[in-house]
């Protein structure tokens, strides 16, 4: 833990961030769904149900790259990597300051599971 590089350290914050965002989304159209009249019951139960879900699961890689795990990385990567088209569909939808957010959160993200140092605190000197 105490090798842990500043660039896992802003890793796993943007991890932390998108993840408590999916997971306060998820709570709020669960809470809207129940107290509301959803037009489609279903997939407003759904929509909520996964963004907890999702937002739990990345809150937990978050939690892994603190622990300077290796298996964080690759679903921290493939986290960014699926933000990208989310990114563009909000920006393209002009939802411009949450989709210009995200796609900012991504860039930190993939430059910081990508760098030297995290490579190095998760693999170490392998030659």
């Amino acid at each position: 833990m105490s090798n842990r590089p500043m660039t896992l350290t802003v890793a796993a914050a943007v991890m932390a961030v998108e993840g408590a965002t999916a997971l306060l989304l998820g709570g709020y159209v669960g809470v809207e769904t129940m107290i509301g009249r959803p037009s489609d019951l279903m997939t407003s139960i759904a929509v909520a149900v996964s963004g907890i879900i999702i937002g739990a699961a990345l809150l937990w890689v978050g939690w892994g790259m603190i622990l300077t795990e290796r298996w964080a990385r690759s679903p921290g990567v493939l986290t960014q990597i699926f933000a990208i088209p989310i990114s563009v569909t909000l920006i393209q939808s002009d939802q411009l300051v949450i989709g210009i957010s995200l796609i900012t959160l991504v860039v930190i993200g993939l430059v910081t599971l990508l760098s030297p140092p995290t490579t190095h605190a998760l693999y170490g000197d392998q030659d």
